[in-house]
């Protein structure tokens, strides 16, 4: 198994350190050429949402990528890879891969002073670490998706068919239970 990592901007090496510790394969996804690699999960990290979907337009590697999410390619978004995959976003006009049928408030805590620490229960897996920064929470969601965790009321992860979107940073903490449960998931 070859998990993808989009590594034009944000924490990819964090991640691909998380699959290590599970001794899961994976390749750095930075040009269109490196899409021609077979992988059998994909990761978008957390970073600048739109500072990302600019490059991959850039990069040509929008287009091919949206489409192999919408043809089932599985998929752990984490922050800013959640408004990547967001069908809306309620303050913001952007939309992105347009995906996943959820909306997104970006930047819901606030600015960097508004990054924070917490403990919570995550579906599937139990009670976890979560690190947010800047980070987005989910307005709503559909009714085809469930609700993977919640923080203070707020919806923080979601999954829909082959998608797992959170708000927080699991690679930025030791625990590498959200990266078995995606590549369970595949």
């Amino acid at each position: 198994m070859r998990i993808g990592i989009v590594a034009v901007q944000g924490a990819f090496a964090e991640h691909g350190k998380l699959l290590e510790k599970l001794n899961a394969d994976y390749i750095e996804l930075r040009k269109k050429e490196d899409l021609k690699t077979a992988i059998d999960g994909l990761i978008l990290p957390g970073g600048e949402s739109t500072v990302q979907g600019k490059l991959l337009r850039e990069l040509d590697m929008f287009a091919p990528l949206k489409a192999e999410i919408q043809e089932g390619l599985p998929v752990l978004a984490t922050c800013a890879g959640l408004i990547l995959l967001a069908e809306k976003l309620s303050n913001d006009d952007h939309v992105y891969f347009g995906t996943m049928p959820v909306t997104v408030r970006r930047n819901a805590y606030g600015r960097q002073l508004g990054s924070f620490h917490t403990r919570g229960r995550f579906a599937h897996v139990g009670e976890i670490p979560m690190t947010f920064i800047r980070a987005p929470y989910i307005d709503s969601v559909s009714e085809d998706a469930e609700i993977l965790a919640q923080v203070d009321g707020h919806i923080v992860g979601a999954a829909y068919k082959n998608q797992m979107g959170i708000s927080f940073h699991p690679e930025l903490d030791c625990d590498p239970r959200i990266h078995q449960m995606f590549l369970n998931r595949i």
